[in-house]
């Protein structure tokens, strides 16, 4: 079927389809299909896409909730060896047509709920000549039916012949965030995701044919490499449209999911819910947690919650493709020696070099905050078209993360923040990360956001920016003596503003600080905004 002994990720569907033809493979909206039938939809997806012009280097783009039309997406495209770039839906119409207008596709498939904002970005790029129904029901007026397209192609069995290229070829891109600004097209290759998947399996210890419960979205590698280990172990993916409570505890119990990925906010939606002790989440073996800080509040509900499951966190970026580091489930304890470590992020992974280093690029000595370099196999080509962005990321083999941070003596990570969100107060460094823990664990506080603000004999000030929940109504003095009795007084906010809306959000569900410092710097210079 394919060239085995090179690196690319279609091998693994491939495998998966020779060895496990009959296992079921994924299921979603109560239909079950097995490897053998995945493996001949995205053969026949790709004989489409060949169809409708699209050749290697081409880009095919998809628009819409998870759906195992977004999970063939992974693979049907690098089967010919297109570019496959899943559009992140929560973006503004003028965000999306500015990543399409930047990526160029040929073909742009669409789910049933974002049908205008296809139309609307064709309109905007000549480039997409071809959109696609990803739906059930009527296809729309001037839309090419994906599931009558595959049905045809596999009844008739005239399948085109797989060209899935080099190992190095750009087989994915995926957008980044953009809270600083446009958003970047980051390139990974067939390496990329092949080394982050050979690292995975054995670090999460999951096993051969267990069950997977995919629910973030697939326009987020956190989801995503969850598609890749599932498919190179043989297991059963079992995928939600979008994250809800109730079904994703109901999806456990039915199907006995053994593995999962979230975000700690998701974390705290299921602990939250009121009947979450009703469900039978016995199956579960290992979950996984990262793109965004956890409190220790927080860790500790879930391990509690969670007894026997083997907890892991993980810290990486889309440019990491996405792993970097990793806390094993051994340090996920409430007492002893080990308990100490749920602070940090875990240690680098086999195939990461790791280091720190300061605004003159020397590496500093452990137990030093400065900013993380990270190098590898699993790092990103580059951006699409941006090489000065490229060339300012990526130097002497080492990707400048923006994160800071430092390492302990055993070679533990311990975060800070962005390093462009490092407040420089009297000429001490202070990373709003720490704060922002300290304040989280206050029990009226929902949200929180430490940001620099002027200040005329320090430059800055430490301003800590609070949403409150609960019947509790702190003061700003009673919040500020709160972190005093916990960190170093310079660190301590000299100011609180308590805000009655929610915090403003990116895409991807992370407070924009730029938007939160627009107001106090107004008026002023700053590098941060």
């Amino acid at each position: 079927m394919n060239n085995q002994s090179a690196i690319h990720i279609t091998n693994l569907l491939v495998s998966a389809a020779e060895k496990w033809p009959n296992n079921p493979a994924l299921t979603f909206a109560d239909t079950t299909r097995s490897w053998k039938q995945t493996f001949q939809r995205c053969h026949a997806a790709a004989t489409v896409y060949k169809s409708f012009g699209v050749g290697s280097g081409d880009r095919v783009a998809f628009l819409g909730f998870n759906s195992n039309i977004l999970f063939e997406s992974y693979f049907a495209p690098a089967l010919i060896g297109a570019i496959f770039i899943p559009v992140n839906y929560r973006l503004s119409l003028r965000e999306m047509i500015e990543c399409v207008e930047d990526c160029t596709p040929t073909v742009l498939i669409v789910d049933p709920f974002f049908l205008d904002q296809a139309r609307s970005m064709q309109k905007a790029c000549e480039s997409i000549s071809t959109l696609v129904f990803a739906g059930p029901g009527e296809t729309p007026e001037g839309m090419n039916s994906y599931e009558e397209k595959v049905a045809e192609l596999i009844t008739s069995a005239s399948y085109c012949t797989l060209t899935p290229g080099a190992d190095d070829d750009t087989v994915m891109i995926f957008y980044t965030g953009g809270t600083t600004g446009r958003s970047k097209g980051v390139m990974l290759s067939h390496k990329n995701f092949q080394i982050n998947t050979d690292c995975s399996i054995p670090l999460y210890r999951m096993q051969e044919n267990w069950n997977f419960i995919i629910m973030g979205p697939l326009f987020h590698l956190a989801a995503g490499s969850r598609v890749f280990s599932g498919t190179a172990l043989g297991g059963h993916c079992v995928i939600l449209p979008k994250f809800d409570v109730v079904e994703v505890l109901s999806i456990i119990e039915q199907h006995k999911i053994n593995s999962g990925t979230l975000v700690p906010t998701m974390l705290q939606m299921l602990l939250d819910h009121a009947d979450f002790s009703k469900f039978d989440l016995s199956s579960l073996k290992m979950l996984a947690y990262g793109a965004a800080p956890m409190s220790v509040a927080l860790l500790n509900r879930v391990i509690q919650a969670f007894p026997g499951v083997e907890i892991f966190q993980t810290f990486g970026m889309t440019e990491a493709s996405p792993i970097v580091t990793s806390l094993d489930s051994a340090f996920h304890v409430l007492e002893g020696p080990k308990a100490n470590r749920l602070g940090s992020v875990g240690r680098p992974v086999k195939h990461v070099e790791l280091k720190i280093t300061d605004n003159e690029n020397n590496e500093v000595s452990n137990g030093e905050t400065g900013q993380i370099l990270v190098r590898g196999d699993n790092i990103m080509k580059g951006y699409w078209r941006l090489p000065d962005q490229t060339a300012e990321a990526l130097q002497d083999g080492w990707y400048l993360t923006g994160d800071a941070g430092y390492l302990d003596d055993e070679g533990f990570l311990f975060l800070e923040g962005r390093v462009k969100d490092m407040i420089v107060s009297g000429g001490e460094n202070v990373y709003p990360i720490e704060i922002e823990n300290i304040i989280s664990d206050h029990p009226a506080i929902h949200q929180v956001a430490v940001i620099g603000i002027p200040h005329d004999t320090w430059g800055e000030a430490v301003h800590a920016i609070v949403t409150l929940e609960g019947n509790e109504k702190p003061t700003e003095a009673e919040l500020i003596k709160f972190c005093k009795e916990q960190i170093a007084s310079y660190k301590c906010p000299v100011s609180v503003t308590f805000r009655d809306e929610p915090m403003p959000l990116s895409p991807i569900n992370k407070i924009l600080k730029t938007e939160l410092r627009r107001p106090f710097w107004a008026d002023r210079k700053s590098n941060l905004v």
